[in-house]
């Protein structure tokens, strides 16, 4: 299977402060690829780095065949990658219906029925569609997150800790909202719950200090305790 998505050696400051010091990282097409760490490892920035908006100050990331190290955030979105962050970036004041109609770039057949498939996948949203962003719950902002994302013709979705301040019952149709999602797109997920993360997730990338320690698939890590303990406080 080919890669979507790599990154050789990349660094990044924010500041003085040198956050990435050696990010080596592959994500494979039609996979859900996930980078674990304890916090502070630098996780949510090799996100922000892949969208631009921390730039790479050394090593290389390439998406779908092209160098995309130096490009602006606009471009990146544009040439196929959907980014939900940490604090989902929905916009509170409008609608959920708004909220699609600011997310869409470009309104097309496709990207109509790929509205249409994810209102399908969180019914909540189709039943709230009226209702201000702010106003739904915890759950419903993360689904409507990812439906802005995902509604546009990314090739690549990157997911910055999807189940957190969820709860479980949540957190189940999270994991299943991204199953049925890597059906139609390759996915890069940052998530601290390793249940979730070893239920949905191919393969694991381990960051420690800013650096990659391991990568490989995820099932040689769900029985590796000892690299859960080290890396992850758990085992």
């Amino acid at each position: 299977m080919t890669n979507i998505l790599t990154l050789e050696r990349v660094e990044t400051f924010i500041s003085q402060y040198h956050i990435l010091q050696g990010i080596d990282f592959e994500a494979k097409a039609g996979e859900v690829s996930v980078l674990l760490g304890r916090n502070g490892a630098g996780k949510t920035t090799t996100l922000r780095t892949i969208m631009g908006l921390t730039p790479a100050s050394k090593g290389t990331i390439h998406f779908d065949g092209k160098d995309i190290t130096k490009m602006a955030p606009y471009d990146i979105a544009n040439s196929g990658i959907g980014y939900v962050p940490e604090d989902q970036g929905i916009f509170g004041q409008l609608t959920v219906e708004e909220n699609m109609k600011v997310a869409i770039r470009k309104e097309t057949d496709a990207t109509m029925q790929k509205q249409t498939y994810i209102l399908e996948l969180f019914p909540d949203l189709k039943k709230f569609w009226k209702k201000q962003g702010g106003n739904l719950s915890g759950g419903q902002k993360q689904m409507l997150a990812m439906a802005r994302a995902f509604v546009n013709d990314s090739k690549l979705l990157l997911i910055d800790e999807p189940s957190k301040g969820l709860a479980p019952i949540v957190i189940e149709k999270v994991m299943e909202a991204i199953t049925e999602m890597k059906k139609h797109t390759s996915i890069v997920l940052v998530e601290q719950n390793f249940m979730m993360a070893s239920k949905i997730g191919d393969t694991f990338t381990l960051i420690d200090d800013g650096r990659t320690v391991q990568s490989g698939e995820m099932q040689n890590l769900i029985e590796d305790e000892q690299l859960k303990r080290k890396y992850l406080g758990i085992g």
